[in-house]
């Protein structure tokens, strides 16, 4: 059974076996992983935790069974300047984990997380190619923004009002 835990140091070789799947180069979403930091180094990873666990903007979560890590998953809350175009959540799930139910559920407890900080509404943004994440959204009901309905990139608003699935 996957649960959220918050980013430590004891997942580094875990989190390095996830981050090969995705291949150089590739953006992880939902880690807050940026072009500079230094993951392989037990130095590097640390402080990269560290920037992690200090931000008061975002609070991010590793998505984990057993001794694996499957995804990450991000709140950015209201106060980031990244809401308004990239949404409260990000979110990414290991290329072996896909097609689990590992993103809906990792969604769904996330969303819960947001009614606790008092969000009402999350804005969840995904790439209008995205079939997965589209119905990963649209199963925790999220409504299509209708500004974006032509776009490239899908706008969803999730309620954060209890029950979630």
């Amino acid at each position: 059974m996957a649960v959220l835990t918050a980013p430590t140091i004891g997942w580094h070789v875990a989190w390095l076996e996830a981050h090969a799947e995705w291949g150089p180069g590739v953006h992880e979403d939902g880690f807050g992983l940026l072009p500079g930091d230094d993951v392989k180094s037990q130095a590097g990873f640390a402080a990269w935790v560290g920037r992690l666990t200090d931000d008061q903007q975002c609070t991010y979560w590793w998505i984990v069974e057993s001794d694996k890590v499957l995804g990450g998953i991000a709140l950015r809350h209201e106060s980031h300047p990244l809401v308004s175009q990239s949404g409260h959540l990000g979110y990414g799930i290991r290329l072996s984990a896909r097609g689990k139910g590992v993103a809906t559920w990792a969604v769904a407890r996330v969303v819960e997380e947001a009614h606790k900080l008092g969000i009402d509404e999350v804005l969840a943004v995904c790439q209008s190619y995205n079939t997965a994440s589209a119905k990963t959204i649209e199963r925790q009901g999220g409504i299509l923004d209708k500004t974006s309905q032509e776009s490239a990139v899908l706008r969803y608003w999730i309620g954060t009002s209890p029950p979630r699935v």
